[in-house]
């Protein structure tokens, strides 16, 4: 870490991020650039059709790929050194192969590094595995440790009776459970898509078309080979683009991050609240300080900090998946630079997951705080009572409620005196005079099932 980091990504949080280095970094992109030149350069050797591309020893093969599992910073700025001469980072690349490989047995087929490529055939592939990868190995794992622990939490919880509140009001009961069960519900919906994301990737060079492709190689099925080659990274083929791969997959999965992002956020703030009504307890941490000048401060600074990242995520994720689509013509340059901050949108939603699970993991319920609330809410079983009184014809029982209950905490001998006096049959009284807040929770219980 540099104290003089720019973003906090690199800096305060770098402890955080650094796993995403791998997959979103300058160093990344020059790897994943080497990877996909070196494996279409084996992929021609295979394939009998490039006469002139002689088929490589197995030893020639390793050779190639240990390029890429070896790749260190050292060779980065190296690569980074060759362009600074050429000013063009993709034939840095290149440039870096045909050194590396002119010193090999592989001298002979250096003018087949890079072969018909335009600079995009190398670069969709890159950012494509970038993202796929860093989604799926980091992003992901994050995403569902935060989903699980709150579908614990849940399960353990469904049973704990509490106010719910409406319009920030309070509201006929619920339980904690069945509150934190509808967050996980609606992540893994959004997990469940991104799962299923396909990333896809072109590679049919300058328009599109296989123009020089063509001419070099007129027999060759052009369409199997860039549909085998794209696939066989793990990518699903685009097969008509212009020289830029369209990136509309970009926009789908960043609109499905930015919706679990939206989740979180309401999630966040839920804690937030609860914590504020007493719901929930935070842990303390010895040494930890809550405030300048008031030391009995806890605060859920961990739910604050995961609420500001989620807006810087989705801010860019939204621009992101807004501008990458749109290209002039065959293409322009906006797209290069844009594609650059991915790591940053992909960064902050992540920092705001760990932080938010850290904060879920200091608190604890505290069920004398939510008993207190509840046992001071008899107004809100005039929901269940004018119900009751409407299913045996009673005229406008709403009203009748409404006058003794709106705006007024009442207490239980006044609901229990207001039930008495109501002609209703004998079971559903006995029922309703049972009743208390506590147990007002219809089947909030079983509904957690759900995520279970």
């Amino acid at each position: 870490m540099s104290i003089k980091s720019l973003t906090p990504l690199d800096g305060r949080y770098e402890s955080v991020t650094k796993p995403l280095g791998d997959f979103f970094s300058e160093w990344a992109l020059l790897k994943y650039r080497t990877h996909v030149e070196i494996e279409w350069l084996i992929a021609m050797a295979a394939n009998p059709s490039f006469s002139e591309v002689r088929t490589f020893t197995t030893d020639e093969i390793q050779f190639l790929r240990a390029i890429v599992s070896n790749f260190d910073e050292e060779v980065a700025l190296k690569i980074k050194g060759i362009e600074k001469v050429t000013n063009h980072d993709v034939k840095a690349v290149e440039y870096f192969l045909r050194d590396t490989l002119g010193a090999s047995s592989l001298s002979d087929v250096l003018e087949f590094i890079h072969f018909s490529c335009t600079s995009e055939d190398i670069n969709n592939l890159s950012y494509a595995l970038m993202l796929k990868h860093g989604v799926n190995d980091v992003w992901l794992p994050a995403a569902e440790k935060l989903v699980n622990e709150v579908i614990d939490r849940a399960d353990s919880l469904k049973d704990v009776s509490m106010l719910a509140h409406t319009h920030g009001q309070p509201a006929s009961p619920t339980t904690m459970g069945k509150e934190l069960a509808v967050f996980a519900y609606r992540w893994n919906r959004q997990l469940k898509q991104i799962r299923s994301l396909e990333y896809l990737g072109k590679f049919n060079g300058a328009v599109g078309n296989f123009n020089a492709h063509q001419i070099a190689y007129p027999e060759v099925d052009w369409e199997l080979v860039g549909k085998t080659f794209v696939e066989g990274l793990g990518l699903t083929y685009n097969p008509l683009t212009t020289q830029i791969e369209s990136h509309d997959y970009v926009a789908e999965c960043f609109h499905a991050i930015n919706r679990f992002n939206n989740i979180v956020l309401d999630f966040d703030r839920d804690m937030w609240l609860y914590i504020s009504l007493g719901y929930f307890k935070q842990r303390t941490v010895k040494g930890e300080v809550g405030s300048s000048t008031m030391p009995h401060k806890v605060n859920p600074i961990d739910f604050e900090n995961s609420e500001a990242n989620l807006g810087l995520s989705n801010a860019l994720l939204d621009h992101l998946a807004n501008k990458l689509p749109i290209s002039r013509l065959q293409r322009d340059l906006s797209d290069s630079s844009a594609q650059r901050n991915i790591g940053s949108a992909i960064g902050y939603s992540h920092l705001a997951l760990v932080y938010a699970l850290k904060g879920f993991g200091k608190t604890s319920i505290n069920n004398q705080a939510i008993d207190n609330h509840l046992t001071g809410a008899w107004e809100v079983l005039s929901e269940a009572v004018q119900t009751v009184m409407r299913k045996h014809g009673h005229t406008n029982p709403y009203d009748k409620l409404k006058e003794i209950t709106r705006g007024k905490a009442i207490g239980e001998e006044e609901i229990k005196a207001f039930i008495a006096s109501v002609d209703v049959p004998e079971a559903d009284k006995v029922r309703l005079l049972a009743l208390t807040p506590q147990k007002y929770i219809g089947i909030a219980v079983e509904l957690v099932k759900h995520v279970k």
